[in-house]
């Protein structure tokens, strides 16, 4: 928006005004709109950024205790990881909704052992292998739900600051200019009539 000292004189400066007033007005209104669509998002972001958290400390918790068994049954041996040859691949959905762009989804593939490599040594081991898996897909849809949370609790900050900006700065100094433009000008034209009305007495007062 451009100062104020812009402001043209006159009357033009009166329509100057009032346009950007309303445009300053309608700005408000648009921006305390996205606010509160924000605001419903965040809370079901705040909902699910809850749901996955014990879910995420819990699978923790299971895996820690399966590989703490396979390790007292098999020894640190046991429970020693083989040689990485194949990665797990996450893939994340992404939206945008109202200028913030977050992630709500994803998808964790976690690849099958290599049948090259020797079994495992007890069935702890397996069922350590198998919580930590579930670990992991919890912990991808944790940081799904902590991704989106934190976007939108950033665009709301912004928002609300620039909502704040407009409310609280430019709509009233653009109303007060414009009151004061209407007063000034209201002032001019008064004195303008008393200029006429005087002028038009000494005109009736000259000899014909």
């Amino acid at each position: 928006m451009a100062t104020l000292r812009t402001v043209p004189p006159g009357r033009t400066g009166r329509i100057w005004l009032q346009r950007r007033l309303r445009l300053a007005r309608h700005a408000a209104s648009r921006l305390d709109q996205k606010l509160r669509i924000l605001r419903i998002e965040q809370e079901h972001a705040a909902l699910l950024l809850e749901r996955t958290r014990p879910v995420w400390e819990e699978r923790c918790r299971e895996a820690e205790t399966w590989l703490l068994r396979a390790a007292l049954l098999g020894g640190q041996s046991a429970v020693r990881p083989p040689p990485v040859t194949r990665l797990a691949d996450v893939s994340v959905a992404w939206t945008t909704s109202m200028g913030a762009t977050y992630p709500t989804d994803s998808t964790c593939v976690i690849p099958e052992p290599d049948p090259d490599l020797a079994p495992p040594s007890s069935s702890a081991v397996i069922e350590a292998t198998e919580a930590y898996r579930r670990a992991l897909d919890a912990a991808v849809r944790h940081a799904v739900a902590d991704g989106a949370a934190r976007a939108l609790e950033a665009e709301v900050a912004a928002t609300r600051q620039r909502l704040r900006g407009v409310q609280d700065r430019w709509i009233p100094r653009l109303d007060e200019a414009l009151t004061e433009l209407v007063l000034t000008l209201d002032e001019a034209e008064r004195a303008e009539g008393v200029r006429l009305r005087w002028a038009a007495r000494q005109q009736a007062r000259r000899p014909s």
